[in-house]
């Protein structure tokens, strides 16, 4: 039986069929693991709005216990009970921090007990499992939001702004570089899981490519290094790929799991280019610097909660029956990317890819800015890096 220790509010979110919403959205994070406890049940903290956190899952008594105390958290499960969470009434959405893996099946779940789904990126492992997620929430009519938290950061909006207003010029180029070391047996590198340096922290690099053209690749290619220790004996440690967009742009970028921190790119048009160094980070400052007409200038923007404005944005988007961006959808195409990038770096041949179409790119608009969260003690588990 879930533990149960200090009441919870009432709530009359819609759900499907029926008409009336009402706040908070209640949440279950599932999964317990370091972006759980670092970001995102903190992140609840700064989005009292209309979300409201009432149940954990995980099959770690002790994280179950101590994280329920901390944060006052009404009920806690096991994943074996987690079908049984998802239809007690206890919660309206759950919030997806498991391994890559485990992502299409308890989403899928959620969705046919009529429960929202935010769920960790990437979306999935396989384009086919993304389509399984995006019909399922279709079918019961429940939101599906993928957790690309840069799309409602200053820092990166702003960028997307700038190379959107022409004052680059024609882009030509985007340039990435997204390092880490990671810790030996951390689920990043576990190939059963989902683990690879190109699911992991490639596809940021995918997506902010995507965000500044705002358009899709149609050919890739890809490299990648294997083996280099005996971290990375089931994945791939290092990759570097292309990506050729319409209108004759290319997108570089180069992700490793073996590597010094880098967390850069650069965008590069006919008249100026725009670099983040720090670009992809959640924890401290990012970095702007803007070279256009011959002048230079640098702009920092102080560190904030990026995981409140997900939980703000994606219950508006649930009390508002709006759908949100990034959708499945948007998943889906980064996953297909990632698929495609993989058999490049198999075969030794670039590859033609056909995605669907997206109309709905993210834009400042969706900015929100949360003051940062305290580093909370972690309950049995370590960073991913070293």
């Amino acid at each position: 039986m879930p533990l149960r220790t200090v009441p919870t509010k009432p709530s009359t979110v819609r759900r499907p069929g029926s008409r009336s919403q009402a706040r908070p959205v209640r949440y279950a994070v599932v999964g317990l693991g370091h972006i759980a406890q670092v970001a995102v049940i903190p992140a609840f903290g700064n989005a009292e709005r209309n979300s409201e956190l009432t149940a954990l899952v995980s099959d770690d008594p002790q994280k179950l216990k101590q994280l329920s105390r901390r944060y006052e958290v009404p009920y806690c499960y096991s994943y074996r009970e987690y079908d049984q969470c998802l239809r007690e009434g206890h919660i309206d959405a759950v919030y997806i921090a498991l391994p890559n893996s485990l992502h299409c099946d308890y989403a899928v779940r959620a969705a046919k007990a009529g429960i929202h789904v935010l769920c960790e990126k990437p979306m999935a492992v396989t384009a086919q499992e993304c389509r399984r997620m995006i019909q399922a929430a279709d079918k019961a009519d429940t939101k599906l939001m993928v957790a690309y938290r840069l799309h409602f950061e200053e820092a990166n909006m702003n960028t997307v702004e700038l190379a959107r207003s022409g004052k680059l010029g024609n882009l030509r180029l985007f340039n990435s570089v997204f390092t880490m070391q990671v810790r030996e047996g951390d689920i990043r590198v576990e190939a059963e899981l989902g683990g690879g340096s190109l699911y992991d922290i490639g596809v940021y690099c995918i997506n902010a490519a995507r965000y500044i053209y705002q358009a899709n690749p149609t050919k890739v290619s890809a490299s990648m290094v294997k083996g280099t220790d005996r971290r990375f004996r089931e994945v791939d440690e290092m990759t570097t790929a292309w990506l050729e967009f319409p209108g004759n742009r290319l997108a570089t970028f180069v992700c490793s799991f073996g590597a010094a921190d880098v967390s850069a790119y650069e965008v590069v048009g006919t008249k100026g280019h725009v670099r983040m160094d720090p670009a992809y980070e959640y924890v401290g400052e990012l970095e702007q610097n803007i070279a256009l007409n011959g002048k230079s200038r640098s702009r920092r923007y102080a560190s904030r909660d990026q995981f409140a404005p997900e939980l703000l944005y994606f219950s508006d988007c649930i009390l508002n029956d709006r759908t949100p961006e990034p959708s499945g959808l948007e998943g889906l195409i980064d996953v297909a990317i990632v698929e495609a990038l993989y058999r490049s770096a198999k075969t030794g041949r670039p590859l033609s890819v056909s995605l669907p179409d997206k109309k709905q790119w993210p834009t400042h608009e969706q900015v929100i800015k949360r003051p940062p969260v305290r580093k909370p003690t972690l309950v049995r588990v370590k960073s991913p890096s070293l």
